[in-house]
């Protein structure tokens, strides 16, 4: 059986193929996320579809998840994020305890019972300050990409304290730190340190290990060591880490398939 997964998230979506007799990823795609969610959804189905050599009357279950999944309005059903990246990352890495998910307006800790299991979650989709978005506005306020913000927190030598626990005052203290001589770097290096801060305080008890960091931001090796130093213990990016979730979503597909 060939399903897919498709995470319409807040900044991208995400296209998996996969063939559930093979256990095997077919293909994938993503594309910027846009006001035309269904369109840009089957826009990025059919490039996946095209570099599988399929057509879409080949994929017999079709799961949406994400901030935008009521959107895709031709997938068969829907599950929600949390369920979908503890799928994805587990098909990676079995042996994971703990999941870390960034996203681009929210953030999550999910921790994992054994065969990758949902045991209980926390997350924060209240404010921008432990996301994604700030992260692109911090990079905006310096003047950088995000790769760069990345390599610009690795050159610090004392990360600037960020106290504001909104990003729309976090940026005006940003403002005020470059205003008294902070240099880039160590505002990269404190924002980095104040959301890994807040996302593992946010669990609520104690982090199980192996953890794995999942989501777009996961890309971002900055945000890493700053995990890893919350954490103070060690914390693995996980393989394809924007498509975990709609991998979850196409693997979970056959399940669905089954319950209909």
């Amino acid at each position: 059986m060939i399903t897919a997964g498709i995470d319409a998230g807040s900044r991208t979506i995400k296209v998996v193929l996969f063939d559930t007799d093979q256990s095997q990823i077919l293909s994938s795609s993503i594309a910027d996320q846009g006001v035309a969610q269904e369109r840009l959804a089957s826009e990025v189905f059919e490039r996946a579809l095209a570099a599988a050599r399929l057509e879409r009357g080949q994929v017999s279950v079709i799961v949406a998840t994400g901030y935008g999944r009521n959107a895709v309005r031709f997938a068969d059903t829907t599950i929600t994020e949390i369920t979908c990246h503890a799928r994805g990352v587990h098909y990676f890495k079995p042996d994971a305890r703990t999941i870390v998910e960034i996203g681009g307006q929210d953030s999550k800790v999910i921790h994992l019972e054994d065969g990758g299991r949902v045991r209980d979650f926390a997350m924060n989709d209240r404010c921008a300050a432990g996301t994604g978005r700030f992260l692109e506005v911090v990079a905006a306020r310096l003047g950088v990409d995000l790769p760069t913000l990345s390599d610009l927190s690795r050159q610090s030598r004392s990360p600037a304290i960020i106290c504001s626990t909104c990003v729309v005052f976090a940026e005006t203290e940003i403002i005020g730190l470059l205003a008294e001589g902070a240099s880039a770097p160590d505002i990269a290096a404190g924002v980095q340190k104040s959301i890994a801060t807040r996302l593992i305080s946010l669990a609520g008890r104690p982090v199980t290990g192996p953890v794995y960091f999942t989501g777009g931001v996961a890309l971002q090796a900055g945000m890493l060591r700053a995990l890893e130093e919350a954490l103070a213990s060690p914390v693995q990016a996980a393989p394809m880490p924007q498509f975990t979730g709609a991998l979850g979503a196409a693997i979970l597909a056959a399940r669905a398939s089954t319950q209909s």
